[in-house]
């Protein structure tokens, strides 16, 4: 599973409302996006895993609880803390979590994972498919696409990461019409007061940093006019 196995382009433009020619805002530039697909392992294992994960922590009439399919209302972004795309994705494919990571491991054997990985050169993988369940942002899976980033706090993300997680967000926005916020991994705790949130265990929780402020503010700079929304309140 080494290799690139497709490729796709899309054009992630949604159309607008017509405006009066005085009101117009000035034209985008078209954005074109290449994914390319290279997924990680998710057999029998990693099913059974990810419905006993989902068993554990959603609220036992959740939508879709019983099942590895969400529908996609938001995207959270994230860094790798690494530097390497190959040892980052043969770690998301191992499918179940390292013991080293003690209170994710008590949480659930499946192993993280992500929906796509942004290489620092702005390469974007697809790992899994959107409308798959991947284990990246404690109570909120069931509704969240996840964008992992090749960086960390010392290798700070890149121009070409926030492009093109501005692109992909954009695909992902046309695509996904019922998308409703874009948040940062470091956002997460301040969506509990919202609908969304879906964690029975309230002692499951964890601190984070990534992708950090500075990024979340230059990708939201350019996906603006999507009008995707951010956490209710900051803490």
């Amino acid at each position: 599973m080494g290799s690139a196995a497709a490729t796709q382009t899309a054009c992630g433009e949604r159309a607008s409302k017509p405006t009066k020619a005085s009101e117009a805002p000035p034209p985008r530039p078209a954005t074109k996006l290449r994914i390319v697909d290279r997924p990680i392992a998710f057999d029998d294992e990693r099913i059974e895993g990810t419905l006993a994960y989902r068993k554990a922590h959603q609220k036992s009439d959740s939508p879709g609880v019983q099942t590895i399919s969400i529908e996609p209302r938001m995207v959270v972004l994230h860094f790798t803390d690494s530097d390497n795309l190959e040892d980052t994705w043969r770690y998301f494919n191992r499918q179940t979590i390292e013991g080293r990571r003690e209170q994710l491991a008590t949480a659930g054997d499946v192993n993280v994972s992500t929906h796509f990985l942004v290489d620092r050169d702005g390469t974007v993988y697809r790992l899994i498919p959107e409308t798959w369940f991947a284990r990246h942002c404690i109570g909120l899976n069931h509704v969240a696409i996840g964008i992992e980033n090749i960086g960390s706090e010392t290798l700070p993300l890149t121009e070409a990461q926030v492009r093109a997680n501005a692109d992909l967000i954009r695909f992902l926005a046309a695509r996904y019409p019922r998308l409703t916020h874009l948040i940062g991994h470091h956002e997460y705790r301040a969506m509990e007061s919202h609908p969304y949130f879906d964690e029975v265990d309230s002692t499951y929780r964890t601190d984070k940093v990534d992708p950090g402020a500075d990024f979340m503010a230059r990708v939201r700079g350019l996906v603006a006019d999507l009008d995707l929304a951010g956490p209710p309140s900051s803490i």
